[in-house]
Order: C-alpha cells, then sequence, then structure tokens
C-alpha cells in the first residue's frame, strides 16, 4: 500500500516552475484556477494524436499495468490479496489469462461508460478507448463494481451501499483518472457523475472526494511507468500523475503532494509586495496585511491540509485583516492571486 504522503510546510513559498517534464514545455504553468484547468485540457487533448482500438487495450495493458516486481503478472486495480484462496480479490495475476471466465481479468472503465454524457462507446476514437482510465480488473470484481459511483470508504475496495469504494491503494489512482477523463473530455465525463461528493466552490463539476483521494494516496511507481508508456503510445499524458499538486491549483482543497517542488524559497521582500503577517509565531491574533488591487483570497490550513479560515479579497489597494481564534499548532497562510500563489508557514503558540 502506498505511503500517506504527509504535508510539509516551508517557511515562505511561491508557485514556480521546477524540475518539470519537457512535455509541458509550452504550458504556462503560472496559472491557476480555471486558466491552468485550460491550459492543461488544451495540451493533453491536441498531443493526444493515436486513437486506440478496443481490441488493442489487451496488448496495452498487458504492457502498462505489468506488476515490476514480476513481469508476467499484471496489476488488478480494485484487488488486494493473493494468497486468500479467492481469485476476486486477488491484486496480481498471470498477463495472459484474459477473457470473461472467472479467473480471467477484464478491461475496467473506471470511468463507467453509462455514467458519461453521453454513453460512452468503445468504438475508436472515443473516450471509451482511452487507456489512461482502462485498468486490469479481475472479471468477477469487475462485475462487482459495475457502474457504482464511487464514494468514500476505508479499507480494501468494495461496496459501499449502493456505491463503490476502490480501496486505500487504489483511490488515488482512481481519483487521477477521474481528474484525467474531466479535463480530456469536459462535458461527457463530469466527476461529478461518477463519485458522490461535494462539489468545490470554484467549479460545480468537481468534487472534493477526488481531491481528497488525490491528496491521501500518493502516486506509485506503477502510475508514473504507466503514464510514461501511454504517453509513447497515444501519444498524451495524465499531468496528475506527473504532479497531484496541479490539482490543489485548480480546485483548492486539501494540499497535495507537489513532486515538481513548484514551491521554493523566495526573498522576504518579494512576499511583502503581496501580503505580511506578523507577528510569527503569533498568540492571540494573527495581523495580515494585504497589498494589492487585484482579486484575490487568503486561506488558512492546518497542519492536516484541513481548511479552518478563508477571506475574500476584492478591489482594495491595502487590506489588514485580523485573524483569532486558533489553536496552537502550525498552520499555512495561502494568498492566492489571480496569477499566483504564495504560502507562508504560520505558529500559534
Amino acid at each position: 500500500m502506498k505511503t500517506l504522503f504527509l504535508i510539509l510546510f516551508h517557511f515562505i513559498v511561491i508557485t514556480v516552475i521546477g524540475q518539470i517534464p519537457t512535455y509541458y514545455n509550452n504550458v504556462n504553468l503560472s496559472l491557476t484556477g480555471s486558466a491552468l484547468k485550460s491550459e492543461l485540457s488544451n495540451k493533453i487533448t491536441v498531443t493526444h494524436t493515436y486513437q486506440l482500438s478496443y481490441n488493442d487495450i489487451w496488448t496495452v495493458l498487458q504492457q502498462t499495468d505489468l506488476d515490476p516486481n514480476n513481469l508476467n503478472n499484471v496489476f488488478l486495480l480494485y484487488g488486494y490479496n493473493d494468497t486468500d484462496g479467492n481469485p476476486v480479490t486477488d491484486r496480481t495475476r498471470n498477463k495472459n489469462y484474459t477473457g470473461g471466465n472467472a479467473g480471467d481479468w477484464n478491461r475496467e472503465h473506471t470511468y463507467a461508460k453509462s455514467l458519461a454524457t453521453p454513453s460512452m462507446v468503445t468504438t475508436s476514437p472515443s473516450a471509451g478507448t482511452d487507456a489512461h482510465h482502462l485498468r486490469a480488473t479481475d472479471v468477477q470484481q469487475n462485475g462487482n463494481r459495475g457502474s457504482k459511483m464511487f464514494a468514500s470508504g476505508s479499507g480494501n475496495a468494495g461496496s459501499v451501499g449502493v456505491y463503490w469504494y476502490p480501496g486505500d491503494e487504489w483511490k488515488g489512482d482512481v481519483a487521477r483518472m477521474m481528474m484525467y477523463m474531466y479535463l480530456r473530455y469536459p462535458t461527457q465525463c463530469l466527476p461529478t457523475n461518477v463519485g458522490v461528493g461535494i462539489s468545490v466552490a470554484s467549479d460545480a463539476n468537481m468534487i472534493d472526494l477526488f481531491l481528497q483521494w488525490n491528496a491521501e494516496d500518493t502516486v506509485s511507481l506503477y502510475e508514473t511507468n504507466r503514464n510514461n508508456i501511454l504517453e509513447g503510445i497515444q501519444g498524451n499524458r495524465n499531468p496528475f500523475i506527473d504532479n497531484p499538486f496541479l490539482a490543489t491549483l485548480i480546485w483548492d482543497g486539501i494540499v497535495a503532494q507537489d513532486k515538481w517542488n513548484m514551491t521554493t524559497t523566495i526573498n522576504e521582500n518579494m512576499l511583502t509586495d503581496y501580503f505580511s503577517v506578523f507577528p510569527n509565531p503569533a498568540h492571540d491574533q494573527i495581523n495580515v496585511t494585504v497589498n494589492t488591487n487585484s482579486n484575490s483570497q487568503l486561506m488558512v490550513y492546518n497542519v492536516n491540509g484541513t481548511l479552518v479560515k478563508k477571506y475574500l479579497i476584492s478591489g482594495l489597494t491595502q487590506k489588514e485583516i485580523k485573524i483569532t481564534e486558533l489553536s496552537k499548532g502550525f498552520y499555512l497562510f495561502k494568498f492566492q492571486t489571480e496569477k499566483n500563489v504564495f504560502t507562508k508557514k504560520v505558529v500559534v503558540n
């Protein structure tokens, strides 16, 4: 099971371009919100240069879903136990056991075909043959999931009432595939149609469930290898596998893993051009001075990544915010303008 990513606060940080794959050379990664979403959506669409057939998917998954510890086997999405004698719960299986019988594996549409609008077809080209959301899955487990919407749960994969929980090991994979599908097929594959959660403030089509899973279950080597192989086959990549933090920049929510180190230390004078925090460490009250005439907002997160306070700043050249009633501990003050995101670690004693 992939290790839970723990958020590490930096003293003073700003979003900048770090060590980023050349695939993103012509993408403006200084953007945030809907502008960044549109930029990435265009990138993964124009670079999707090869359309697979549904029959191609068998061969593709025999490459992308291999277990690096046993190249004769593929990982089975939703699987969790190879030793209990029950094929339905298998985590891996021989890559050649394909088909529709018990003990075989099949091609799972993680974004269920019937939940798309319109429903997906498996004729090429279509969302139904996009290998970025097709995974090897035990035939019976695939049938158990069916077209159930994803919902919150814990432990191993299985039904949660009328819904489906993908399992602790796979929930991050699922979230990142759902985000990819939304950007690649923005009117057909809405997150609200495939998962149960609360719509985020900035985008009624995205739900907090997928942002939470993306942050809690970090990217595995398997996902990264899969992304690399699929770029060679389809031409495009899943940006949220490359860096889960992109989801944070687009939709806010719990802070996700930043694989590109898009946050780095900057000069204090540059930071105070936008906002300043005093005192730090603080006791009863924290004073935040904002210096900007643009639309912006200040969000305060606790050490668990939970948003505890939010302030909207608009049309004022200078504003002082007095923040009280924060419990002792570490906080991340995130100040977002139209173009940049600044964050600062604050301590309350």
